[in-house]
């Protein structure tokens, strides 16, 4: 008899799955209820109230799953769930159509001032001509992101005659043609967008990317949308453009503080806002949890779960094996990413050596999760890359080789887009860690961690001079340098890390030098 914890509010029906299953006995408890028999539960369920800190995974000492009926995993400790071998599960699509639905509910509010004209009537107005809007139909909406969500909200906006152009990097020809929609640059998005609208996960890059310059780029009477996350849209920059009337309307459900009190943008007349609702129906209230529900009851029985959020349960010891390893491919799969920014067609990943002998499929969806996971709007672990993976139309392969590449072990991977290809290289070496010892076909040796800078450039005098000369300049100390090259003379490379990330400002500086090919920074 399996003995489930459901610390916080969830429906009946919800948890029907388990309720229903004759071997498990579901408690229904706040953990302070329930402290003296904690030890006895070998699953837990929680929403958002309950903190799963790494002192209550301790004292739960029978605890094999935690269940997150939503999306975001915010109050649980992953990292300290992996360690003790518990396995962390969400709901990633739970709310997939309530969000999609609210973003097409509040763009046909703010184009047609509904909320305004509503507020008018109650008032006991009847003005009619101060509430003229504009008709969704023969409009262009861009679609930042392209997920789950993105995907549903451009069905509904064909179905009413829109024009969908869509900016998401994983984004193939292809899946656009058989979608209906056109994949294009961010830069197309902003210059030909009637309407905007954003569905990635808040992120080091996607943090502000709207800001003062993208917004600028727009058309002028554009509408922009968020629904997704606070801080995509930068609020200062925001309030400028509306106030000098560049941006004609905004609807928001989400704000970089919530609840907004203190905000301006809640004066303006041509901001409608919602408090936080994309997934709040009963319906998607019900499908978190029924979902959650059939997740911990696969797993206590034994099945194998597709919302897992960290590693699945493995011994002590092939966990100890392959832990450095999964390590080393999700970063390598993070540096991918981050270099190769367009649609991606195909990952071969090919395994030599001490590693090659493991159980491959583990770290060869670490890797595509690491790759993934910074551009899709869900969590992607190495349970759903897979499926993550096929849904964005990227093929992916693994191969065991008996050659010998000079090192104790090697993970090499190479990357196929529509116009370019990038490769990898990397391997682990005991007492030392993890190490890159390979870029697209150059020899180089650097550890995948912290601030980096990637540069292609011509191998001539003082190009490393110049770049060390302005980094300087700016105040910016260099912790290492490495550099390969195939040639004298030739194309080369070097990787810089650094203590903290440079701004934009600088890396323009560099990308102005005659001699430099290309710039990355690689944020790990």
């Amino acid at each position: 008899m399996f003995q489930v914890l459901v610390a916080d509010s969830m429906s009946h029906e919800g948890l029907q799955p388990l309720l229903d299953a004759k071997n498990v006995n579901i408690v229904q408890k706040k953990v302070e209820e329930v402290e003296d028999d904690l030890h006895l539960f070998d699953a837990l369920l929680v929403r958002s109230a309950t903190k799963v800190t790494e002192s209550l995974l301790t004292r739960m000492t029978s605890l094999k799953i935690v269940g997150r009926a939503g999306v975001g995993v915010d109050n649980i400790d992953v990292d300290a769930a992996t360690k003790k071998g518990v396995v962390v599960i969400n709901a990633p699509d739970g709310n997939t159509i309530s969000t999609a639905e609210h973003t097409f509910a509040m763009m046909a509010s703010l184009v047609r001032h509904i909320p305004q004209a509503y507020v008018s009537v109650k008032s006991k107005e009847w003005n009619r001509n101060a509430f003229v809007g504009a008709e969704l139909y023969g409009k262009s909406l861009g679609i930042i992101g392209f997920g789950r969500i993105g995907s549903e909200l451009a069905k509904r906006a064909r179905a009413f005659g829109m024009t969908v152009l869509v900016f998401d990097p994983f984004l193939t020809r292809d899946r656009a043609e058989k979608i209906g929609v056109k994949g294009c640059s961010i830069e197309d998005i902003l210059a030909n967008s009637d309407i905007i609208t954003v569905h990635t996960p808040l992120t080091k890059e996607t943090k502000g990317l709207l800001g003062k310059v993208n917004i600028g780029k727009t058309k002028k009477g554009v509408y922009l949308i968020n629904c997704a996350r606070g801080g995509i849209i930068d609020e200062e920059a925001l309030i400028q453009y509306l106030e000098n009337g560049h941006v004609r309307g905004v609807a928001l459900d989400v704000f970089e503080v919530e609840p907004p009190v203190n905000s301006k943008l809640l004066e303006f007349d041509n901001v409608i806002t919602t408090p936080h609702l994309g997934a709040s129906t009963k319906e998607a209230q019900l499908n978190v949890a029924t979902q959650v529900s059939k997740e911990v009851l696969h797993f206590l029985e034994g099945k194998p779960v597709t919302s897992s959020i960290n590693l699945p349960t493995l011994t002590k010891e092939l966990f100890e094996k392959i832990q450095p390893f999964y390590q080393l491919g999700k970063k390598m799969g993070n540096i991918v990413s981050q270099c190769m920014r367009e649609p991606v067609q195909e990952i071969a990943i090919q395994y030599e050596g001490s590693v090659a002998e493991l159980e491959t499929s583990f770290i060869t969806k670490s890797l595509l999760a690491g790759f993934l996971s910074a551009r899709v709007d869900s969590t992607v672990n190495e349970v759903n890359a897979g499926m993550v993976a096929k849904e964005r139309g990227i093929s992916f392969s693994e191969k065991i080789s008996s050659n010998q590449s000079g090192y104790e072990n090697c993970i090499s991977v190479h990357v196929q887009g529509d116009h370019k290809s990038f490769e990898i290289k990397g391997t682990h070496v005991p007492n030392y860690g993890e190490r890159i010892v390979g870029i697209n076909d150059f020899n180089i040796d650097f550890i995948p961690t912290g601030y980096l800078l990637y540069i292609q450039h011509q191998d001539k005098p003082g190009v490393i001079g110049r770049v060390g000369k302005v980094l300087g300049d700016h105040k910016i100390n260099i912790a290492t340098t490495q550099v390969g090259r195939k040639e004298k003379g030739g194309e080369a490379i070097m990787m810089l890390s650094f203590d903290r990330s440079l701004d934009e400002e600088l890396i323009d500086c560099l990308k102005s030098f005659e001699d430099i090919l290309s710039i990355r920074t690689i944020d790990l």
